[in-house]
């Protein structure tokens, strides 16, 4: 009888957690920020989050998805910036921007493991960008760290701006 009644406890004890558990789960969900709040909370993403303003993509980024996003940290766009010798303002203007930024998103959610080396993987540039593991590059980037999940998709930290 006391197994029964110890039974019958530990059921409607775990049948409350199933509930406070799937309603803690469906909170989470609700308040998870997407890849361009998750970028602009981290605070090493300035460059790129004002190129996605001037190029009409914050919108996009913030959509349904599952986007994958290899996002330059502000570092890498000064070495752009040096390489290209131009200043910031002149790569906000040029005509190109938008393509440049389309060619960092795949229009997929793309986790580190699902990479094979040598895999080439379409983006919404209408062109594809090579991946190399050990180290894990995308083109000539590293990806200096990797799987930041968002709501509508997952964002890969690299080391260099990709040009098309």
């Amino acid at each position: 009888m006391l197994k029964k009644k110890l039974a019958i406890i530990l059921f409607a004890v775990m049948l409350v957690l199933s509930f406070e558990s799937g309603v803690f789960a469906a909170e989470n969900s609700e308040t998870e920020k997407d890849i361009v709040d998750v970028a602009k909370e981290a605070g090493n993403f300035n460059t790129l989050f004002a190129a996605l303003e001037k190029a009409g993509l914050v919108d996009t980024l913030k959509g349904e998805g599952p986007f994958t996003v290899f996002a330059p940290t502000d570092e890498a766009f000064e070495m752009l910036l040096k390489e290209l010798d131009i200043t910031a303002e002149e790569l906000l203007a040029r005509d190109d921007l938008k393509k440049i930024l389309l060619y960092h998103v795949v229009p997929d959610k793309v986790m580190s493991g699902d990479l094979k080396d040598g895999m080439k993987v379409k983006t919404l540039a209408d062109k594809k960008v090579k991946i190399s593991l050990d180290p894990v590059m995308i083109n000539k980037a590293n990806v200096v760290k990797a799987d930041i999940e968002a709501s509508n998709g997952v964002i890969h930290v690299i080391d260099k701006v990709l040009l098309p």
